[in-house]
Order: structure tokens, then C-alpha cells, then sequence
């Protein structure tokens, strides 16, 4: 990734899970899954209550760890270490040619491309690698789990972070692209240019999350035209004249 990103120009956040990857790859399901082990084995819980609690702690603060943190000193890096960086993605996430032809028709001359995730490091900048777009982007805002107090989306603080990172200089510079409905509706708030990414399958919420609604990030060169050179994606391995 490079530094080059002390520039005036907007910047079009990117969420990384379920976002540049389709939630098809049933990577949220393997995770799902280790969460549950850790909780049950960590805190010697009941298959059932494991559940219920990783559901709350989600549901409480954003993030499953976030309420390990904050309740049962639990070490986040080891945690990480037994969850994200323990899914086995390799063969299951694999380079997306259409995916970084997108990214490489993006306007760099009008916008600057950022990761903003709830993951730690080393799972965001993984993922980006085995897509084959890592060199794509400037940088990445993610969730410190080095820190004490763990700050993630939607939380305000968050938004706040991934703005003095990326160096914007107001809200009206960002535009964002995430698959979560809380994540979204409070980058609306703020007054980021907002997607909404909803798997095609997926019932649209009754309440719009925000102003633009898409079911495949292609979908940005229609709504977003002006970040784009060229509104049209042009088929693999074909010549622009």
C-alpha cells in the first residue's frame, strides 16, 4: 500500500469482509464458528450460551471481541490469533480479475481508495492480498486489537479515525461502501456519500441505511460516474482505443 495520501482529493472508503468478497465464500460462517469456539472454550461455556453471548456482545458494542475485552480481560492479539488469522482462506478467497479491474478504472486523479474494517491488521491486509488488489489502495483504517480500548464502525470515533488517517478534510470527501445496515447509516449520518452493498438474495431493508442501495459494486460506476474513467467496464484482456 502506498503513503501517498497527503492530498486534498476524496477518498472512497472501502469496507473489506463481505464486501470485496461475497458473503457466498462463507467466510462469515467459518468465523462465526471459531467465535463460538473461543467463547465456549475461553469462557467454559455451553455450546448454547456461547451463542447467545457472542449474539450480545455483537449486537452490544459491534464487535464479539470488543465484549471479551471490556468483560473478561480477554488478550484480543490471542484472540485474533485463534480466530481471524486462524480461518483457512487460502483456496476459499481467491485473486478477482473483475474485482481489480474496477479498482483500476477508479479516477485516481479525482480520488484517493482507502480500507476501513473492524478487523485487525493482519486479517484486512491477508484478505486484500490473496484478491490479488493489495497495491490498489493507499492504506487501511482498521480495528487496533493491540489497544485497550478497542474502537470499531459504527461508532463515531471510528469514523473519526478512518478521516485523520486518510486525511480528509471534511465529510463531503468521503465516499463509502460497506455491507453492514448500522455501518452505513451512520456514515449517512455523518455526511459521507453512502452504498449500502446488499447480497442480491437479500431482502432491501424497509428503511433505507442510506442514499444509494447496490447488489454488486459494479454498481458504483453508475451511481458514482464521476470517480470513474469510464462508466462502462471494459471485458478482461480487451484494448481501450
Amino acid at each position: 500500500m502506498g503513503d501517498h495520501h497527503n492530498d486534498s482529493k476524496p477518498v472512497l472508503f472501502f469496507d473489506i469482509d463481505n464486501t470485496l468478497y461475497s458473503r457466498s465464500k462463507k467466510v462469515h460462517d467459518m468465523m462465526q464458528e471459531l467465535i463460538n469456539k473461543y467463547f465456549v472454550e475461553r469462557l467454559a461455556l455451553s455450546e448454547e450460551d456461547a451463542k447467545m453471548l457472542h449474539k450480545k456482545y455483537y449486537t452490544d458494542y459491534g464487535l464479539a471481541i470488543e465484549g471479551l475485552v471490556r468483560h473478561h480481560k480477554v488478550d484480543a492479539l490471542e484472540y485474533n490469533r485463534k480466530v481471524d488469522d486462524a480461518l483457512p482462506l487460502d483456496g476459499v478467497i481467491t485473486e478477482d480479475p473483475q474485482l481489480r479491474k474496477l479498482l483500476e478504472d477508479v479516477d485516481r486523479t479525482k480520488v484517493r481508495l482507502w480500507l476501513f474494517t473492524n478487523a485487525h491488521i493482519t486479517h484486512g491486509k491477508r484478505i486484500v492480498r490473496l484478491l490479488g488488489i493489495e497495491d490498489l489502495f493507499e492504506g487501511i483504517t482498521y480495528c487496533d486489537y493491540s489497544k485497550e480500548a478497542l474502537i470499531c464502525k459504527p461508532h463515531r470515533e471510528m469514523f473519526d479515525k478512518a478521516e485523520a488517517e486518510a486525511s480528509v478534510g471534511s465529510a463531503q470527501d468521503c465516499f463509502f461502501i460497506d455491507d453492514s445496515y448500522g455501518n452505513c447509516r451512520e456514515a449517512q449520518a455523518r455526511g459521507w456519500k453512502t452504498a449500502h452493498l446488499i447480497e442480491p438474495d437479500d431482502p432491501l431493508p424497509a428503511t433505507p441505511a442510506s442514499k444509494f442501495q447496490i447488489r454488486s459494486l459494479e454498481e458504483l460506476r453508475t451511481i458514482w460516474p464521476q470517480l470513474f474513467k469510464t462508466s462502462t467496464p471494459t471485458a478482461l484482456g480487451q484494448s481501450q482505443l
